[in-house]
């Protein structure tokens, strides 16, 4: 995980400091256009500083998480590629509900593309219902022990 919090941080940091020479520069900008005061381009300045806060949270986790788990091949110098193998993780291959929550969120998006308030609950309600369902989905069988 050292790889992927130095990402991140590298990124917030540059964007940081785009930001301040964004605020600056987009302030002389105006100055130069008008005979009024300092003026600044609080939207991109603002989106610019939340999309650093955003990397440096992402970060900050990665670093968390980094301290406290063993060393991943990929962050191991002396690493082979058989040190990577074997098993990822668990996958449902006969899951239907990844289906059903891309049909529920294009029903949300739809709302909100047409500003339906409606639609846009109803939507994120059955994508809730939907990922809860994914989830779930291995622990709904029959009672272990019961004949």
């Amino acid at each position: 995980m050292k790889v992927e919090w130095r990402i991140f941080g590298g990124v917030a940091a540059f964007l940081f400091v785009v930001c301040g020479l964004y605020a600056w520069w987009s302030g002389d900008y105006f100055d130069a256009q008008s005979t009024a005061a300092h003026h600044l381009d609080w939207v991109g300045t603002v989106a610019l500083f939340l999309s650093g806060l955003l990397c440096l949270m992402c970060g900050g986790y990665f670093w968390f998480v980094s301290r406290r788990i063993d060393l991943r091949p990929e962050d191991r110098e002396d690493a082979e590629i058989a040190d990577g193998s074997g098993e990822v993780g668990f996958f449902s291959p006969g899951s239907y509900w990844p289906i059903g929550i891309a049909i529920c969120a294009a029903i949300a998006g739809l709302g909100i593309a047409y500003w339906t308030v409606w639609i846009i609950i109803l939507g994120l309600v059955f994508t809730i219902v939907s990922a809860g369902a994914l989830v779930f989905e291995y622990y709904t069988g029959a009672r272990r022990g019961a004949h």
